[in-house]
């Protein structure tokens, strides 16, 4: 497409295929972490020049004392940078569960809609059989015999 056209919207390609969305946001990601690299460095040799920084008269920690503030906002700044790295990566999640989600919409729908038709026109049940007379002799006679030990008969207690 140009890129002079007035409805030419760069990433919109890109945010309508989740694959392409993870790779991009996979992209962005491998500069932060490449970023977050050079900061820690950064932040390290701060440290060192902030802490080897004497005035005359300082006590031993002074020096200390005047660079945490200093370390303390990078450290802030490298914890930012983590978190948003996490975050593209939760992004990327979340868009290919939404695509999912999507695809899966109209077969959920199909199957709320059969089940209502199943509780609005219930199928006729079949009544159960005839359970069998008392005095009659069961098929299988160690099953549904006698529930006392004085209906035994002729077989024997355990």
């Amino acid at each position: 497409m140009n890129s002079n056209d007035p409805n030419h919207f760069p990433l919109r390609d890109v945010a309508q295929n989740p694959e392409a969305t993870a790779r991009y946001l996979a992209d962005v990601q491998r500069v932060l972490l490449d970023i977050g690299k050079n900061l820690e460095t950064l932040a390290q040799e701060i440290r060192v020049h902030c802490r080897d920084t004497h005035v005359e008269g300082d006590r031993f920690y002074d020096a200390w004392l005047r660079a945490q503030p200093v370390e303390r906002a990078f450290k802030d700044v490298l914890k930012n940078v983590e978190a948003v790295t996490k975050g593209l990566e939760k992004g990327a999640y979340k868009r290919r569960a939404h695509d999912e989600e999507v695809a899966s919409t109209a077969r959920k729908r199909k199957e709320k809609e059969l089940e209502r038709q199943r509780k609005k026109n219930p199928q006729p049940i079949q009544a159960a059989p005839n359970p069998p007379q008392q005095g009659a002799q069961s098929q299988n006679p160690g099953y549904g015999g006698p529930t006392s030990i004085y209906d035994l008969g002729n077989r024997e207690s355990a």
